[in-house]
């Protein structure tokens, strides 16, 4: 997040206007439209990256729609931001290797962590959920949003963070559940005491 990137604004306009190809529905087996990898492949190889290796295509296929539908429809979704000018000149500053790095992980892993908290048409539709799947492209090409500080910029991806949110409600709820254990073992040890007396007496 060292560099200064592209206005805030601009992207999530961008993402607010997806094009219907990027939201067709991606193949898997043999229904779908939207061939996921070629698509990543095409990405790639417009930010001069070179194109999607066969062993790393794997990543961009399914063949159980369940498991994999959301997932894949937001690599869709992420591939057309990262289509933008912004991206194919912060990751010309980078080594191709690091550049190409950062783009399949933004695409793969990121995706894969956001797509299991929220649904592929609420980064497109929903103006918290287009800012957060934004601010990881930023932060991925080691950028920030233009105006906003590093630490700007780090504050408002953690409060938009949904994994980071999603840990401290399972936290909170673990913690929750550790408080009512407890108070159940005291209640249930108070009434064997209280038992225990009453037999002596």
């Amino acid at each position: 997040m060292e560099r200064e990137g592209p206005p805030l604004e601009a992207l999530t306009r961008r993402l607010a206007e997806t094009p219907a190809d990027f939201l067709a529905e991606p193949r898997i087996g043999v229904a779908g439209i939207v061939n996921v990898a070629a698509v990543v492949s095409d990405v790639l190889f417009d930010l001069n990256l070179g194109p999607l290796a066969d062993e790393q295509a794997s990543a961009f296929t399914a063949t159980d729609a369940r498991a994999h539908r959301n997932r894949l429809s937001l690599a869709l979704i992420a591939a057309w931001l990262l289509r933008d000018d912004a991206f194919r000149t912060a990751l010309a500053g980078l080594p191709v290797p690091e550049a190409r790095a950062a783009a399949l992980g933004l695409l793969g892993d990121q995706v894969t962590s956001l797509a299991a908290l929220a649904q592929a048409p609420r980064f497109v539709n929903d103006p918290d959920r287009r800012e957060e799947l934004v601010r990881f492209a930023l932060r991925a090409a080691g950028l920030r949003p233009a105006g906003e500080s590093v630490e700007q910029a780090q504050d408002r991806l953690a409060n938009l963070n949904s994994a980071e949110r999603q840990r401290v409600i399972e936290a909170a709820r673990a913690a929750e559940a550790r408080a009512r254990s407890i108070r159940e073992a005291l209640a249930a040890k108070a009434a064997e005491e209280a038992a225990a007396k009453y037999n002596r007496e």
